[in-house]
């Protein structure tokens, strides 16, 4: 096998997680009592660029499908996201009626509603035909399509360039992240500019986060590598944020090399904080399956003594990283007897592998549950505030991951 980007040979392992289904393949009652199919799920460190990368066993056209079940709109701290990002980049970019802005994997138009609010003409580049058709709906221009090279010609033919091309959470997400970056090229207008948002791997790798990884989730990014990336396209990484999203994220933004704004300080400074944690050297990577191996014995072992005490643990937000999580430490629906979730297209559902059931949070409500284990971990705050009744009968929130930890 080799790299996606530089082609060197993987040698390395980053982590193996053995065997798991795909994280977003929910069940339906007939389907409990059907096999499923599990992929590996073994992710390897390029030792030549040091791009984490996971080896394509599921094929992104068979996960990002008309059942895909991810809505960006139902996290309410995720909007407010989108609406503060979409202010700043009008503010700061002067972008106004006369200026395009282009979102690829626009989702269900959770973003681009504030540009199209602010009269700013969008288009929405989104895959999967269920949510692309609520964004459709709230009058946002959406192209079902998966994006690359192909689809940036046929775009940039008709004249259709972009001001503003952004992506989040979707870098991560391509198999072939070079012909991605090049189409981001093609569709970029000469003053153009790029924002990319992503999880940053220098936070996957320091808080343990090993549930974040899943066959959606095709690359592992940090920023050492990912300027690699776009330089190998001619484009020029000239800002980036350090962001709390998803367990900490990076927002990049990029140019034409060459073009017109000035690289600010932020770039070489975060260079200079991977570098210093050694991020460009295997050691770096070394260790991480020891890391999980920790969290699936706290996690099992206090699942098993509330059991043995008489205890009910239920678990709340239904959420991919959470299904790596519990096929990982082998749990089952002997040990969590359901799942909560906001989401009504998970609801009624089952989790893939472990057999949860997904209920709506009126269960908690009635079965008062002794502890409340948050897969979503990186909503904790926002859950918690939430379900804070749980403490009218003295629950208890858990939280998995980097440690287990009670609340």
């Amino acid at each position: 096998m080799q790299c996606r980007f530089c082609k060197t040979d993987l040698k390395h392992t980053f982590i193996d997680l053995v065997n798991a289904p795909a994280s977003n393949s929910f069940l339906t009652k007939e389907q409990l009592n059907e096999p499923e199919v599990f992929y590996p799920l073994k992710v390897y460190t390029c030792h030549q660029c040091f791009l984490v990368q996971v080896d394509e066993y599921k094929k992104s056209d068979a996960i990002f499908n008309n059942e895909y079940v991810y809505f960006s709109s139902y996290s309410k701290s995720w909007l407010q996201h989108a609406k503060a990002y979409t202010e700043l980049m009008i503010e700061r970019f002067h972008l106004d009626e006369r200026s395009r802005v282009t979102e690829i994997a626009s989702n269900d138009g959770y973003l681009l509603q504030y540009f199209h609010q602010n009269h700013i003409p969008v288009l929405g580049i989104e895959p999967t035909a269920n949510t692309a058709e609520v964004a459709i709906s709230k009058g946002i221009d959406t192209t079902i399509d998966f994006f690359g090279t192909r689809l940036a010609q046929q775009l940039a033919d008709k004249k259709i360039y972009a001001d503003l091309l952004l992506g989040n959470n979707v870098l991560a997400h391509v198999p072939d992240i070079v012909d991605f970056v090049k189409g981001m090229k093609l569709l970029l207008k000469d003053t153009g500019i790029i924002t990319m948002e992503f999880p940053h791997l220098m936070q996957l790798v320091d808080n343990n986060q090993f549930d974040t990884i899943y066959h959606e989730h095709f690359s592992y990014l940090s920023f050492f590598t990912v300027k690699q990336i776009f330089e190998s396209a001619a484009l020029e990484l000239f800002d980036v944020d350090e962001l709390p999203t998803h367990g900490g994220s990076l927002r990049i933004y990029a140019k034409h090399k060459g073009g017109i704004h000035t690289v600010t300080e932020n770039v070489a400074l975060l260079l200079e904080k991977e570098i210093r944690k050694g991020i460009n050297e295997l050691l770096y990577y070394e260790g991480f399956q020891s890391k999980a191996l920790i969290v699936k014995l706290e996690l099992t072992s206090f699942l098993i003594e509330s059991k043995k005490k008489g205890k009910k643990v239920a678990a709340y937000g239904a959420a991919a990283k959470g299904n790596t999580l519990l096929n990982y430490c082998g749990i089952k629906n002997d040990l969590i007897s359901y799942v909560v979730d906001a989401n009504p297209n998970k609801q009624g559902k089952w989790l893939p592998a472990s057999h949860i059931p997904v209920l709506s949070e009126v269960q908690l409500k009635e079965d008062k549950p002794d502890y409340v284990l948050i897969l979503p971990w990186n909503l904790e705050k926002e859950i918690m505030e939430q379900l804070s009744y749980i403490k009218d009968w003295n629950g208890k929130f858990v939280i998995p991951i980097p440690s287990l930890k009670i609340m």
